[in-house]
């Protein structure tokens, strides 16, 4: 809405939607006929009873973004929309290993007032972007409602990320960007980049008209004018359904990564995970085959694979020469369940991001799986 053994898991990058899926694929393909059924936003989610009997360090993980601060990992995620953890505001988990992680409480009480009043009645909010830059955690998330453009990318800030200093202390900055139907863009999936010159970018976007690209003022957190130069980075042909993206440089390059399908479906979601390149942060973005991201290319990173379907909305952590890929997924051996995944990214001699085996244990796999 928004990473295989050491020897076998540098993947060859593939052309988009050619990877192979194994017998799992196979697995949610069967499985998803016991999907069809149901409304697209509540496949993604296990019954409020399993829900609630559920650990919430585990229990609907979606949409994750991931910082650290000292030597505690800090993942924010999307609501649950069932409310039974965190009553649908963004969630909080840490780690020190990144294996084990463990659910401390929501940026907010409540969803801000004045963001219901903008999009509507809505369960929960979307899709966060935690980052650090003029000397503040900026998060940004945004509301909307479920196959609707009438959203809003919102702001909070922070001074650190530890709830138990008596700095910590989360402030609503307000709308950044925000969308209607009259709009050929989607105000969702935010997510913060660094340009030249340490200079702010944000990008965003889901269906229409695919990732969006536009300049922050550091300064302030929000674009520099109300009517924003938009740089159009990806898109594919209707329905669109490019969504999750995130900017990353690496050498020369810079990367966008992009879930491609759609998700929230449970094991019926056809999320992956594509990437392109180009040597300026505003595009043009093209794949290993030299097709541009907008116009439908896309080397594909993660697939389905050893029972974890849909892999998708992930952001990049980078620190010194480390780069990891955290993302969701959803869980074949535990009814679909969101769950968080950790992967190592790596570069291969052409430039090109592989990845490394899952850090995070599968809950629902059977033992020894992973």
């Amino acid at each position: 809405m928004r990473a295989r053994s050491t020897r076998s898991s540098a993947r060859v990058p593939a052309r988009r939607g050619a990877g192979a899926r194994g017998a799992f694929q196979l697995l949610a393909a069967v499985l998803s006929v016991a999907l069809v059924a149901v409304p697209p936003a509540a496949a993604a989610i296990r019954s409020p009873r399993s829900h609630a009997s559920a650990n919430p360090s585990y229990a609907f993980v979606h949409d994750p973004s991931m910082i650290r601060e000292g030597s505690t990992y800090y993942v924010f995620s999307t609501g649950d929309p069932a409310g039974v953890i965190g009553g649908g505001n963004i969630q909080i988990r840490v780690s020190t290993d990144l294996r084990t992680w463990r659910y401390i409480g929501t940026v907010f009480p409540t969803i801000p007032s004045w963001i219901l009043q903008r999009v509507g009645p809505i369960p929960n909010l979307w899709a966060p972007d935690i980052s650090f830059f003029h000397g503040l955690y900026h998060l940004y998330y945004a509301g909307s409602s479920f196959g609707s453009n009438t959203s809003v990318i919102a702001l909070a800030t922070n001074v650190t990320l530890d709830p138990s200093s008596p700095r910590y202390h989360w402030v609503d900055r307000g709308e950044v960007l925000s969308s209607g139907p009259g709009d050929n863009y989607n105000a969702i999936d935010p997510a913060l980049a660094y340009g030249p010159s340490s200079s702010t970018w944000l990008a965003f976007g889901s269906f229409w008209g695919g990732i969006k690209l536009v300049s922050i003022d550091a300064s302030t957190g929000k674009p520099y004018s109300a009517s924003p130069r938009l740089y159009s980075l990806a898109s594919t042909a209707a329905p669109d359904a490019e969504e999750g993206s995130y900017l990353t440089r690496h050498g020369s390059y810079y990367y966008l990564f992009v879930s491609a399908g759609f998700c929230c479906r449970g094991i019926a979601s056809t999320y992956q995970v594509v990437v392109g390149r180009s040597k300026t942060i505003t595009g043009p973005y093209v794949d290993a085959y030299g097709t541009s991201l907008t116009q439908g290319g896309g080397t594909e990173l993660l697939g389905a694979d050893q029972g974890m379907i849909g892999p998708g909305s992930g952001s990049v952590y980078h620190s010194a020469s480390t780069y990891l890929f955290d993302y969701h997924y959803y869980d074949a051996f535990d009814g679909g369940a969101a769950r968080l995944q950790v992967r190592h990214l790596y570069w291969t001699s052409s430039g090109w991001p592989v990845t490394g085996p899952p850090l995070v244990p599968v809950p629902g796999a059977p033992a020894g799986r992973s």
